[in-house]
């Protein structure tokens, strides 16, 4: 059992992996996108390997069947406008909190912990699928993967965080679940959690070498 202990005085919390399993409604919009390209759909296994770097690249490895591989520019641009309009409507139906999720949040909340959110998913789909899993409120700042300029695994959102709160990023940490988490942390000079539940495309975070790994949200009162 790791013995470490944080003392931050903020705490950003990514979404897809860490707080939400988004996977049942994307693996839904990446299989309704492909039968409506007459293609074959992937199923859930599959889309589990690929989700974390927005919507745009999920696309993008839908088409391709691949990690990294760029997609003939007229499929894609006929897929993504499917996918989105699908993921519009199918943002929470089938998507839930991680267990141990709102004991975590509940107990941050109670001492006193300032928290924000950073994700890469875009503002339509973060804000609503925040709000209807009823954990918007615990967030003082929602940072999503096109309020700024750039993403993770860039350092910008959470150093634009910590300047918000008027927190120094040596008294922050992260809590994620892949291995953009993990740099834009070390990039950023803020501690980082990882659950071991999350999306990392099929590798163990632990080879990232986060500065802790837990199982659930609940555990998080252990170390802090």
């Amino acid at each position: 059992m790791n013995a470490k202990k944080f003392s931050p005085k903020l705490i950003i919390i990514d979404v897809d992996g860490t707080l939400v399993d988004s996977v049942p409604d994307l693996s839904f919009c990446v299989d309704e996108t492909m039968k409506a390209l007459g293609k074959k759909p992937w199923g859930e296994a599959q889309v589990r390997q690929w989700v974390g770097n927005g919507v745009s690249k999920l696309v993008e490895r839908t088409l391709t069947g691949k990690l990294e591989g760029a997609p003939d520019k007229g499929e894609y641009d006929q897929a993504y406008p499917i996918f989105l309009e699908l993921y519009a409507q199918n943002t929470s139906k089938r998507s839930h909190l991680y267990a141990g999720v709102k004991e975590g949040l509940d107990y941050l909340k109670a001492q006193g912990y300032t928290l924000g959110c950073v994700t890469n998913k875009a503002a339509q789909f973060t804000l609503p699928i925040l709000k209807n899993l009823g954990i918007f409120d615990y967030f003082g700042l929602v940072v999503s993967g096109d309020t700024l300029e750039k993403k993770k695994p860039d350092p910008l959102p959470l150093l634009h965080s910590a300047k918000f709160f008027n927190i120094e990023p040596k008294d922050s940490l992260m809590l994620g679940d892949s291995v953009s988490d993990v740099k834009a942390s070390r990039a950023a000079g803020f501690e980082i959690i990882c659950m071991s539940y999350g999306y990392n495309h099929g590798n163990d975070i632990r080879d990232t070498k986060p500065d802790l790994v837990i199982d659930s949200m609940a555990q998080l009162k252990d170390y802090l």
